[in-house]
């Protein structure tokens, strides 16, 4: 074939090279500009896609696991698993996800169709009981094998390999923050290093739910910004690339989210709420004027359909009725 054929071999060749778009009309009071790297643009519709080829990638090069043998296992709020779960498909894994009972229906059902095996972790022990669960099935299963995205370091790599750079490029080298919500820390921990490489200068923010705060010294609590705020330290997590970490209301982080849509066209998920909050905080700061602030916006709106982003909405159309 033509080498200058543009056909991709496979899906995982779609990951990565998402756009940047700057918000124009949730902005007022800002004296810096906003652009948001769409992560919901990725081929299943989140950051966790990059993370999820980069660990197989990773383990396999290693020799750790083999397509059509090894059961990758994996404890997840649900993003990270429906990267798994479709790249499975596609190099014969079967894959098993231990997700929280907090996450939505359309995480649950969403690696299902890509066949994988999803199994629901009672969270009275917090995220411990998640990690206890997957460790259970683990040593219940032959040639399980753990990716632990929460310790590996494949998981912030690819982010220091794509993202940091993509963001460097895309915005001319002219950027000056980054914001990104704190799940594993992956993304926030690999684009921030690279960005602090290309410019010292350039600060690096971390968003948290203000109703789990463990990075500001809090507590663990609950809240409802699906994917950030697991109520530990990530291990992956380099808390010295951090300038600052932001907190962030869930109801805060829901009417941010519906915002977006509403003004910026943006159908996104509540962490994406989340990050746009802080980084319009951000952007309202005197010393940030003329700045350009760069946010990651982690997934689509569409998974979270049955949550409370979209309560009232769901119910208008659940009682809609013919004239």
């Amino acid at each position: 074939m033509d080498d200058q054929c543009a056909i991709k071999k496979d899906i995982t060749e779609l990951i990565g090279n998402t756009p940047m778009v700057y918000l124009n009309n949730i902005v007022d009071d800002c004296v810096a500009h906003i652009a948001a790297k769409l992560e919901t643009m990725e081929p299943c519709s989140s950051v966790k896609d990059r993370i999820a080829y980069s660990m197989i990638k990773d383990a396999e090069e290693k020799g750790l696991i083999t397509p059509g043998k090894t059961v990758l296992i994996e404890p997840t709020s649900g993003n990270t698993g429906i990267g798994l779960a479709f790249i499975g498909a596609v190099r014969g894994y079967k894959v098993i996800l231990i997700m929280p009972t907090v996450s939505s229906i359309e995480r649950r059902i969403v690696p299902q169709a890509f066949g994988a095996e999803v199994i629901l972790a009672d969270m009275s022990k917090g995220i411990q009981g998640v990690f206890d669960k997957s460790e259970e099935i683990l040593s219940k299963t032959p040639n399980g094998y753990i990716l632990q995205q929460f310790e590996n370091p494949a998981n912030p790599k690819i982010h220091y390999d794509t993202t940091g750079p993509e963001i460097w490029r895309d915005s001319g080298g002219k950027v000056d923050a980054l914001v990104a919500g704190i799940g594993t820390g992956g993304t926030i921990t690999g684009a921030g290093k690279f960005l602090k490489e290309k410019n010292p200068d350039i600060k690096v923010y971390g968003v948290e739910p203000a109703e789990s705060a463990v990075l500001n010294g809090g507590k663990p609590g609950p809240h409802l910004i699906q994917g950030i705020g697991a109520g530990v330290i990530p291990p992956v997590l380099d808390v010295d690339i951090l300038d600052e970490v932001i907190q962030v209301s869930s109801e805060e982080a829901i009417e941010t989210a519906k915002q977006l849509a509403l003004k910026e066209g943006l159908l996104v998920g509540i962490s994406s709420g989340a990050a746009a909050a802080a980084a319009i905080r951000l952007a309202k700061r005197p010393e940030n004027s003329g700045k350009l602030i760069a946010v990651i916006f982690p997934s689509f709106g569409e998974r979270y359909l049955s949550s409370t982003l979209f309560d009232s909405i769901r119910q208008e159309a659940e009682n809609m009725t013919c004239d």
